[in-house]
Parts: C-alpha cells; structure tokens; sequence
C-alpha cells in the first residue's frame, strides 16, 4: 500500500510540474487524472491541488481529490482555506468511481468529472459559452470566465456547508451538512424574519435554533463581514448582527457536520489553526442530537434512555431505541408523559389554546406523530401551544414547573396511559438521577483521592526533612 501511495504521488507531480504547478487559473482544453486504488483501503485520501490564489495566509487552493466512503472511492473537486474544505462538489451527491478520477475542461467550455469508461459524474454544464478557462478568486470563489472575463458559473452560487467572509447570500439560500450515523441532515436557513438552525428528517423539519432582528424588520440578505455576520434589508441598510468574540478578522462561517452548531471561525497565527469565535450552541444538551434516539440528555451533560414497561417485564437495552416500535400506524397507541423533560426542537405549533389531553390526542391521532410537547405559557408565553414531532430527539432535562410536557408516544398497555403513568415516570426521573448521582460520585471520589495522596505526600515530605 505504501508503494502505491508513492507511486500514485509521483505520478500527480509528474503532471503538475509538466502542466505548471497551482497556478490560479486552468486554460481550456485541461485535462487533470489521478489513479483510484484497486482495492479498498479504509481512510484513504488522494489529492492534487490545482490552482492557488494568492491572498493572506492560509491560502485558497483548488484540489481534486480521490477518498474512501463506505466501501467504495469518491471522486470530487473542492477548495480549501489551508486545510478546512469550504466547497466540494460531491458535497450532497457523492461521485463514486474506479480507476481514475479525471477533472477535465473540455474545448467548448464545459468542466467534468469523468470517471472509468468516460463516465461522467459530475459537469457545470457550460458548453457553448465560450468558456475560456476555469479560475480560482483571492475570495474562494471557482469560477469560469470567457475571454472578457464575464462568469459564467461560480461555486458561490452552490453552496455547502460554509459560507466564505465576503460572501452574500440572498433570502432562501440556506446551508446544509449531514448528521454522522443518522438519516437527517441539518440546515442553516435565511427566512424573511430570521435566520434559523433546522433538523431535517423525512417530512419532519424542527428548528433548535434562531435569530431574529428587532422590531419585526424583513431580511433581504446576510453578508459575513470580518467582525460578524452581517443582516440586511432590502435597501441595503444593516439591520441586525452576530459579533465576533474576538478582534482577529473572521475567515468564514461553518456548519458543523458532527454536531449541527454553527460557528464563526478565525485564524490563530499562534496556534496554526482556525478557532471559533462564536458559536450558536455553548451547551450539549442544547445539540440537537446530542443523544441517540428516545435518549435524555441530562443537567450532567450525559445521556439517558426513556425506558417503559412491556406487559410486567423491565427490559433493558443496549441503545435507547432499542424494542421501541418503528411505526405506529395501525395499531393501538397512548401517551407517555415525562416530568422535567422537554426537548430543543421546534416547529410550527400544531394548534394553540388547546388543553394537554387534546394535545396528546392530536398525536396520537396522527399515525406519523412519535412524540408531542405541551407548552402551558408558564415559561413566560402568551398562549398554550401543542407541537407535534416526527422523531424522538433533542430531549433534555429540564427544572419542574417550568410549564413543558413531553410525551412519547407508546403501544398500548406498555406502560403509558391511566393507572400506570405515575409508576413510569418515575422510572425515567430514577434513571436521569442514576445517571448524574453516578457523575457526581465519581468527581467527588476523584477530588478526595487527590486530597488524600497529597496529604500523605506532603507527610513523606516532612518526616524526610
């Protein structure tokens, strides 16, 4: 594998020194090829970089890229702020391919990802445009240009998951990344009256976070400028703004794959390293998945399971959702109620001024619904709202009478419903309390075992004195 590897190098230097090396721009016709390995090797990655703009360090840099995903090598072309990717073309739908990876820039102007066979993958759809060649902007922004220099496709007008300092985005644009493990994907949306954090699951779209300009006042669009992103209305008057924490100059803005927060991010000159300098979310439990699914996140940070009674047997499992039903259409259904539990997700209220039993009726009369939260207006709202929800995730603990009731929705005679529902809830607080008194013991066992070995050490001490 190692002699591949070499091989595989020295063959992307051999043709990057013949066709001149990182430039920042690429002339039509080009053609650039790297080999795909022939078996798979389990984090893998291949990349030539292309094109270089020069601007402040870390540099922008054009790359094609070969990488190992789940058994089978992707091929993409992407731009990298040092070593963060800020654009890839594969970024929502995968190019797989084998023996070659090939970006190619045909005479009539149109750039492709050709894999074996002259297979396509991926293409701008640029031909008979009079494309001349394909450049990179001391911004990041990919561009291809005719010979006035006029664009005719640009990598801002498609974006990921970061959203680049300088760069615009109109109301509508929005962010995506994909949750590690899970079906759902996150989303960074620009709304008239906000912009917001979504969890995307099926039909099901929740928001677990927002920010919204005062006085009601429309969003046309947003700009991240170099000390916070920016918010604008339609006369091109800054109406609103997220401040950067630091006084280093904001480099881009990232929505993060691994958690769903969103981040503004600088360059640390001593570190070598991006940082954030402001974050959405400071707080675990405010994640959208920061527990797998039917799972609470507790005061602790740790994570339990909502567990209910089948028939007369107590089963444990090794996840959370672990024997909880994947469907409930057709068959007979209640409610189970958690006490000191809500969740962060939230959506369009189902119906307002509605009681807690006509809320948990409205779930359970819909077969899609999983779980509902009652909000009774003693946090400080006007109204009693009943949110519906397609997934059992974003739960959290939260302090009594704080006027939130969530329930989950369960087969009947499982645990839920009359009679046994008080028995139920306190198995789920007894495990929530299990999980942090077992946290808390530790740390404090820790603390006085730290105590007591430098008491005696400083006793050793004294006596050798």
């Amino acid at each position: 594998m190692k002699l591949f590897l070499f091989l595989f190098l020295l063959g992307v230097l051999i043709h990057l020194f013949a066709h001149g090396s990182c430039k920042s721009d690429l002339p039509a016709p080009s053609q650039v090829m790297l080999a795909v390995p022939v078996g798979y090797s389990v984090g893998f990655k291949g990349r030539a970089f292309l094109m270089e703009a020069n601007q402040m360090v870390p540099s922008f840099r054009a790359a094609l890229s070969v990488e190992a995903i789940n058994g089978k090598y992707a091929c993409s072309l992407g731009v990298f702020l040092g070593d963060v990717k800020v654009w890839d073309s594969g970024h929502s739908t995968r190019f797989y391919t084998s023996e070659r990876c090939a970006l190619e820039l045909t005479t009539d102007g149109d750039l492709q990802l050709k894999g074996a066979k002259e297979q396509v993958g991926w293409r701008t759809a640029t031909f008979g445009q009079g494309v001349e060649r394909l450049q990179l902007s001391r911004t990041g922004n990919l561009v291809l240009v005719d010979a006035l220099n006029r664009i005719k496709w640009q990598s801002f007008n498609f974006p990921t998951d970061v959203m680049l300092w300088g760069q615009k985005f109109d109301l509508g644009t929005r962010l995506t990344s994909f949750a590690s493990n899970s079906d759902s994907f996150y989303s960074f949306e620009i709304q008239p009256n906000k912009i917001a954090l979504y969890l995307n699951s099926g039909s099901w779209k929740h928001s677990y976070w927002e920010f919204k300009p005062s006085k009601n006042r429309n969003i046309t669009f947003i700009e991240l400028g170099t000390k916070g992103l920016e918010l604008f209305n339609n006369k091109h008057k800054k109406i609103a703004q997220i401040l950067s924490q630091r006084l280093e100059p904001l480099r881009f803005m990232s929505l993060g794959n691994g958690t769903g927060n969103l981040g503004l991010y600088y360059y640390s000159s001593d570190k070598g390293k991006f940082e954030t300098s402001f974050q959405a979310l400071n707080t675990t439990c405010d994640l959208p998945l920061a527990c797998e699914p039917y799972g609470i996140c507790t005061f602790s940070n740790a994570c339990s399971c909502i567990r209910f009674v089948k028939k007369t047997e107590e089963r444990m499992r090794s996840s959370c959702d672990e024997g909880h039903p994947r469907g409930f259409c057709g068959r007979e259904v209640e409610m189970l109620e958690l006490e000191g539990v809500s969740t962060v997700l939230r959506n369009d209220p189902k119906q307002v001024n509605v009681s807690r039993e006509e809320c948990s009726s409205l779930c359970m009369d819909d077969c899609k619904c999983v779980a509902a939260l009652y909000s009774s207006g003693k946090g400080g709202a006007d109204v009693r709202e009943c949110f519906l929800y397609g997934l059992v995730r974003g739960v959290k603990q939260v302090d009594r009478g704080s006027g939130f009731n969530y329930m989950v929705k369960v087969p009947k005679g499982s645990g839920g419903g009359h009679g046994r529902t008080k028995n139920v809830r306190k198995w789920v607080l007894v495990m929530v309390g299990v999980v942090d008194g077992l946290i808390i013991l530790l740390v404090l066992g820790g603390l006085g075992y730290y105590i007591i070995r430098k008491r005696r050490k400083n006793l050793a001490t004294d006596n050798t004195t």
